[in-house]
C-alpha cells in the first residue's frame, strides 16, 4: 500500500468493534494506539524515498560548499520529504514546490521591506501571506511558509537569494522525477507537471 494518499474512509476498517479483540498469531489488538495512520511502507520504499532525499540534500550542501553559499535550508528538507516520500500529493508536485517557495520568498521580501528584519511578528505575518497566496495560485506547498519567515527572519540578499532557491527548488524535483524512474515499484513523479 502506498503511503502517498490517505485512504478513503469508505475503505477504512471498523475499529470499534476490534478493541480488546486479541488475534492468536499477533497477541491483543489495539487499533485505537494506531489510529488512521497510513500503513508503513514497504522497507525497499522507505530505503528507496529516505536514500533519495538525502541524495538530494547531501547535493544542495556540495553545491553550496562549491560557490561558497549556503543553499541547504530548512524549507528545502522539508520539500525534499514531501517530493520523495509522498510524490502524489499535490503539495509536492513541481508546480507547487518551484512556484510556492518563489511566492514564499516574494511575501518574505515584501514584508522585510515594510516591517523590521528579525520581527517574529513580520515572519509569522509573511508566512500567512505566502499561505494565502499558494492557495490563491492552486500551488500548495507549506514548506513556502518557512521560506517566507527564514527570509524575515535572516534577510538574505534577494539577489544571491532568490536563484540559489529557485535552482534548488528545481534541482529537488529533477531528482524526485529521476529516482521515481529507478525504482520500477516507485509511484511515477510527478503526478503532473503544471
Amino acid at each position: 500500500m502506498s503511503t502517498d494518499a490517505a485512504p478513503r474512509p469508505d475503505t477504512l476498517p471498523d475499529i470499534g468493534s476490534d478493541i480488546g479483540s486479541a488475534d492468536s498469531s499477533r497477541g491483543p489488538r489495539l487499533p485505537w494506539i494506531a489510529g488512521r495512520a497510513p500503513a508503513r511502507p514497504a522497507p525497499g520504499a522507505a530505503f528507496h524515498s529516505v536514500s533519495a532525499a538525502t541524495a538530494a540534500l547531501l547535493g544542495l550542501v556540495a553545491i553550496g560548499a562549491l560557490i561558497h553559499e549556503p543553499v541547504l535550508i530548512p524549507p528545502l528538507a522539508a520539500s525534499a520529504a514531501l517530493v520523495h516520500c509522498a510524490p502524489a500529493l499535490p503539495l509536492a508536485q513541481p508546480r507547487s514546490v518551484i512556484l510556492g517557495h518563489l511566492l514564499g520568498a516574494a511575501a518574505g521580501y515584501t514584508v522585510a521591506a515594510v516591517a523590521a528584519h528579525g520581527s517574529a511578528w513580520a515572519a509569522a505575518l509573511a508566512a500567512g501571506i505566502t499561505l494565502a497566496l499558494t492557495t490563491l495560485a492552486r500551488t500548495p506547498h507549506s514548506p513556502a511558509c518557512a521560506t517566507a519567515v527564514v527570509i524575515v527572519l535572516q534577510a538574505p540578499a534577494p539577489g544571491r537569494f532568490v536563484p540559489l532557491l529557485f535552482g534548488a527548488t528545481v534541482l529537488l524535483v529533477l531528482t524526485a522525477y529521476a529516482a521515481s524512474r529507478i525504482r520500477r515499484a516507485a509511484p511515477r513523479y510527478p503526478a503532473y507537471w503544471w
